[in-house]
């Protein structure tokens, strides 16, 4: 049963996460708080070693502080600075350089769809317009980066969790 869990409950609360930053860009500090806090009892039920349970700390750690730069500098929000040091605390240093090339993978592909949707929407608003082309360079200099994080966080954890330690310890 708890290879089971193991195996669920990282995957479900990202994927809470993400739904939750789709619908209203926000991620509630309840579920962060709740996926960096369980992660203590699950490494005490499965075993984990002391060093290895160290190399989860530093990379929850690791990744506090970059998330914190990250939100400084207009990056992310402070949910996904949040939510990625959460989520650092369950993939250690050893798999945290996948989770993040993953994340940033899926966070790519997630910026352009919506660069192209919101490029859509705006042509699609101006159609009407007597002065398009006028209308069309002040709505695309106005598009921000309105991009739900916690769903290119939700992917990427979820395809580099297979390689994490959890995964390991079952097999």
């Amino acid at each position: 049963m708890l290879q089971n869990l193991c195996v669920f409950l990282l995957p479900s609360l990202l994927i809470l996460a993400a739904a939750s930053d789709v619908m209203s860009f926000r991620i509630p500090n309840w579920l962060t708080l709740l996926t960096a806090g369980l992660f203590f009892p699950m490494a005490l039920a499965a075993h984990m070693p002391w060093p290895e349970f160290g190399s989860h700390l530093a990379a929850g750690g690791i990744l506090f502080v970059v998330g914190f730069l990250f939100f400084q500098a207009g990056i992310f929000g402070g949910g996904d600075a949040k939510l990625m040091a959460a989520a650092g605390l369950w993939f250690g240093t050893a798999s945290m350089l996948p989770f993040l090339f993953m994340t940033a993978l899926a966070g790519g592909v997630l910026a352009l769809a919506v660069a192209f949707w919101s490029a859509f929407m705006v042509t699609w608003e101006i159609e009407g317009d007597a002065a398009p082309f006028a209308r069309l360079g002040q709505k695309l200099r106005a598009l921000g980066p309105n991009v739900p994080y916690g769903f290119a966080f939700a992917l990427g954890g979820i395809i580099a969790f297979k390689d994490t330690w959890w995964m390991n310890a079952i097999n």
